[in-house]
């Protein structure tokens, strides 16, 4: 039977000050351009954390708004916050900057983070009251350092400094004198990446009431590669996250895809699972620092807020079936492959037309589909238009010309089929999980009977191949009720064929005694 999807989690951080010092847009000016307007413009156009809060698409990401209730907000969403949002919603949170530079030097385990003294002190009881932050986890946590030894390393030793609200408190030292892969910036990128992982985590485990030790697998398909100058991508932040989150019976993996990773490592977890070689696996990734303020000058030029000033996560969990939680159907998967070609149809066309004529579907069968999931409010202004919108209007095209609507109801299959963008554009983040975790509780309210999640990736991004890249599989509703009530359940069925052969056997048996007899 296939694997189902048992829960699901979806964190952000906010993290202003790492738009200004680590994200690649500003950091390439700053080496380009030093003394640029854009840079000088930047920090008037900086949200709060109680603006980045009640922002609706955040709201969405962790679950505190429907994409419902969302498609029902006038665009742009920036100007009109979302009244009385919280910090915690259904499937995650919203954690401030502060106490996740705790928890990034939390993660460490190298003696590669030092936060100042004062900032650990005043810090400390916020994280404290974290409900998922139990012992094990604030046991980590060091004692912090004096301000001069921050100002030295980070004007002096190369290291990566830390900020808070415009203040340097604290900072990151590079972990060898000459490897470009362990650099106090690339050491800084990973270890955000693993702390917001850990992050991911720990609401899934919270969110599906599991004890952390009863999983098995770990996938991590974050946009970010660890090693050193002998292996530069070995990994792996899949352990290192398990580690720090309490899944002491845990191995795993990293999985590498660019955009499309995150649905390539729910295809194989969900086979990993139906296989039978593990019964719990979890897909996790953390965000992506260099991603922060992308779209930044754009953003101000239009004398905007700067958007991109949060990190994604997000973890689900892939469990044996267990007749109530959406199925992942293997049987159903769409692939990009290598003689598919790079225009937008024939990349569609693999991915959603394809895999369903082979299984004798329509496109008006798939009630829901989740594509790249950006959020229009970062990537019009800049240029890119709604993405979402442009993926459903491609697929409703192919819709049409396969017969299965008339060119006129173009606009209502978009409207029945599709949703808005909420997801930040952390490459990875978008495609097609963010839409995860309100499928699976879709399909169980029997609001939709299936969705189709698509991961897309760009994988000319490493100058290896010209080639594109994507998956994409299904999700439906659990059939296993049906099956037992329509017949015997695949259980019933070896428990009468072992019957069936201890009968046998016994009756060899007789007659081998009747014959020695």
């Amino acid at each position: 039977m296939n694997s189902v999807l048992a829960a699901t989690s979806y964190v952000l951080v906010h993290v202003p000050d790492m738009v200004l010092h680590n994200g690649s847009t500003q950091t390439t000016e700053r080496t380009v351009n030093p003394g640029s307007a854009y840079l000088e413009a930047l920090p008037k156009h900086i949200r709060s954390y109680e603006q980045a809060l009640s922002y609706a698409p955040n709201q969405t990401y962790i679950g505190g708004l429907t994409p419902q209730q969302l498609s029902q907000r006038e665009q742009p969403w920036y100007p009109q916050p979302v009244e009385g949002a919280d910090r915690f919603a259904r499937y995650g949170e919203i954690m401030p900057q502060d106490e996740f530079l705790l928890l990034l030097q939390i993660c460490d385990v190298f003696d590669l983070v030092f936060l100042s003294r004062d900032f650990v002190t005043h810090t400390r009881a916020a994280l404290a009251q974290h409900p998922l932050m139990n012992q094990d986890i604030l046991a980590r946590l060091k004692e912090g350092v004096d301000d001069e030894q921050i100002t030295n390393f980070v004007n002096n030793e190369h290291a990566e400094g830390l900020y808070h609200k415009g203040q340097l408190v604290g900072y990151i030292k590079r972990a060898h004198d000459v490897d470009v892969n362990l650099t106090a910036h690339v050491v800084h990128e990973n270890l955000v990446s693993k702390a917001s992982s850990v992050l991911s985590l720990l609401h899934l485990i919270h969110n599906s009431g599991l004890n952390p030790e009863e999983i098995d697998y770990v996938i991590d398909c974050s946009e970010e590669a660890c090693g050193d100058m002998n292996q530069r991508g070995g990994g792996n932040f899949a352990k290192a996250a398990a580690e720090i989150a309490g899944l002491k019976n845990a191995t795993g993996s990293d999985m590498r895809a660019f955009c499309a990773a995150p649905a390539h490592a729910l295809v194989t977890a969900a086979s990993l699972v139906k296989a039978g070689t593990f019964k719990k696996v979890v897909v996790t990734s953390g965000g992506s620092t260099a991603k922060l303020g992308m779209n930044g000058k754009d953003h101000v030029k239009k004398d905007m807020p700067v958007l991109e000033d949060v990190l994604g996560g997000f973890a689900a969990l892939i469990c044996e079936n267990d007749g109530v939680n959406p199925e992942i159907d293997l049987n159903l998967i769409g692939r990009h492959m290598v003689g598919t070609g790079s225009s937008p149809q024939a990349v569609i066309t693999s991915l959603v037309l394809s895999p369903l004529e082979k299984a004798g579907m329509k496109i008006v069968d798939i009630d829901k589909f989740a594509a790249e999931m950006q959020n229009p409010d970062v990537t019009k202004p800049a240029g890119a238009g709604d993405v979402p919108q442009a993926n459903f209007k491609m697929i409703a095209a192919l819709a049409v010309k396969s017969g299965e609507i008339e060119r006129g109801e173009l606009n209502d299959f978009i409207q029945r089929h599709g949703m808005p963008g909420w997801a930040p554009t952390q490459g990875h983040i978008p495609s097609g999980a963010p839409y995860l975790g309100f499928a699976r509780q879709d399909i169980l309210d029997g609001t939709i009977n299936n969705a189709m999640i698509i991961g897309k990736g760009s994988l000319f991004l490493g100058r290896m191949t010209n080639l594109f890249d994507g998956i994409s599989f299904v999700m439906r509703a659990n059939r296993g009720q049906d099956k037992r009530e329509q017949g015997i359940s695949r259980h019933e069925v070896r428990g009468l064929i072992a019957e069936a052969l201890r009968s046998f056997a016994g009756s060899l048996g007789d007659q081998a005694g009747g014959s020695h007899a």
